[in-house]
């Protein structure tokens, strides 16, 4: 590949050539796009990027000739930002979850977190490709496909899985596509991708960010969180996210709680003194190679200061194992959630899950090629939010991975975070037999509402590991401070050179 002048650059940095002239936003636009061509549509061809915004040009020449006038600007101001392709944007760029059942006309509102992105200055550069549906449509699904923007491809090795949802967000980020992006996630979503990309991605608290705007799954556990290449850059990031929307109730949890500057956390001694638990019970194991990167990432943690309580694992790990309430719950709200979303769409070919199931059956070539849709069928026969089977099943998710789970080996070990693995090495793509997932540690965090922050770890043929670090609710400052201090001991990530295959 060609050098790429901006390649693994910061977002400090970016805005430190603006601010000094070097740069302009239009110019940064440009090069991006311009990478976008070379490496996304042609070269590897990672197809990571389902639209771009044909506006994004013009924005960043507006920016520009505000910038002098407004004096100082914020941190995102002139940044490039790539947005997943279910977070509503009302301009020129579709929102379909990567499904060809919802294209036509665009969002007659912004997600509020494209909005706040707007406001912060910074430029939408496009949409990113994701597992269609947020890989919620079917139990044998491939990551990273969807019926409207195909396969992504994984910028280490092309022919291993980016992992979902939220596929292309990452990818675009670790190829350098764009200075940052935003994914979801339910369980996994954002953390899964970011491993398998060698990037860092923040899973915040479930209601730290809006949901408005964003097609759901569940609102119990869906949130919305950046990808960026340092822990810096998904911090400031973040910051611009946060906020309490009166489109989104679970968003008044936040009050007093929230920063609008997550970067003031940001300090490189923060392991020095801090207690970090191992799960290790079913959180690791699964995979000797994601097992030494662990190693390595703990005798880096402990050189660095921090008591290593090893292991510190979850009482509750081996009965969320066998456990089926978190399906349960997503299930029920999936139906009530989608069918409410699509009721602010107008333009767009369905308006219930019931029509979405209809459309897949009549466009079988297109969107049901490799796998079904059985998740959609078993979401459309459940019943209301009011059934006993769901309340039962919301409360024993939460508790098993909450106060059961995290909070209890938090308080017992006296820990300021748990650390494991967020997964094993990329796995090559098989549309045949779709995912090869050996295990993962999102799960506790994801039935309880709570942070994670995954950062690269270390590299297994080529390929990158991260660890995640987990904590309670709103703990995302003690977690990137933790996160920070390992990735400036760890030292600056390997960027991914586009490989054919492993071989």
């Amino acid at each position: 590949m060609p050098d790429f002048p901006l390649e693994e650059w910061t977002i400090a940095g970016l805005q430190a050539a603006m601010t000094s002239g070097e740069l302009t936003s239009a110019q940064i636009v440009d090069l991006y796009l311009a990478r976008i061509e070379a490496v996304d549509r042609s070269g590897p061809r990672l197809n990571s990027i389902i639209e771009v915004n044909p506006d994004a040009r013009a924005i960043a020449e507006a920016l520009d000739h505000h910038r002098a006038s407004l004096g100082q600007v914020g941190p995102l101001y002139g940044i490039p930002i790539i947005l997943k392709d279910n977070i509503d944007t009302a301009d020129r760029m579709q929102t379909t979850a990567g499904s060809l059942a919802l294209v036509g006309d665009p969002p007659a509102q912004d997600a509020t977190v494209a909005a706040r992105l707007r406001a912060a200055g910074a430029v939408i550069l496009g949409k990113a490709n994701l597992s269609e549906w947020a890989n919620f449509r079917s139990s044998s699904s491939t990551s990273g496909w969807s019926g409207r923007g195909g396969q992504t491809r994984n910028p280490y090795i092309l022919d291993r899985n980016p992992c979902g949802s939220s596929s292309g967000s990452a990818a675009a980020v670790s190829a350098n596509l764009c200075a940052a992006a935003l994914g979801t996630e339910t369980d996994g979503s954002i953390v899964c991708p970011s491993h398998a990309s060698g990037v860092v991605g923040i899973k915040p608290t479930v209601g730290l960010t809006s949901r408005a705007g964003v097609v759901p799954i569940s609102h119990s556990q869906d949130t919305v969180g950046p990808h960026g290449r340092t822990v810096a850059d998904a911090a400031t990031v973040l910051g611009a996210l946060v906020g309490v929307d009166e489109r989104d109730r679970a968003t008044a949890a936040s009050a007093g709680r929230f920063h609008t500057d997550y970067t003031q956390f940001l300090d490189p001694n923060g392991l020095r003194g801090a207690r970090i638990g191992v799960a290790r019970q079913r959180y690791a194991g699964y995979s000797p190679h994601a097992d030494r990167v662990l190693a390595e990432a703990l005798d880096i943690m402990h050189a660095a200061g921090a008591t290593i309580v090893d292991p510190a694992d979850l009482p509750t790990a081996e009965q969320m194992g066998q456990d089926k309430s978190e399906f349960e719950v997503m299930l029920y709200e999936f139906k009530v959630g989608l069918n409410a979303y699509l009721a602010t769409r107008t333009g767009v070919p369905i308006h219930t899950l019931e029509e979405a199931i209809a459309f897949n059956e009549a466009h079988v070539a297109e969107e049901m090629p490799y796998f079904g849709q059985e998740i959609f069928l078993q979401a459309q026969a459940k019943g209301l939010l009011t059934d006993e089977a769901y309340l039962t099943a919301l409360a024993t998710s939460r508790r098993l991975g909450g106060a059961d789970g995290i909070d209890t080996t938090l308080r017992e070990h006296n820990l300021d975070a748990i650390v494991a693995p967020t997964g094993a090495p990329a796995w090559p793509t098989d549309w045949v037999n779709g995912n090869r997932f050996m295990g993962g540690s999102s799960s506790p965090a994801a039935r309880a509402g709570y942070p994670l922050v995954s950062v690269p770890a270390g590299y297994v043929f080529g390929l990158p590991v991260n660890i995640t670090f987990m904590g309670t609710a709103w703990s995302e400052p003690a977690l990137i401070r933790l996160a920070y201090a390992f990735e400036q001991a760890r030292g600056p990530r390997q960027a991914p050179r586009f490989r054919p295959s492993l071989a």
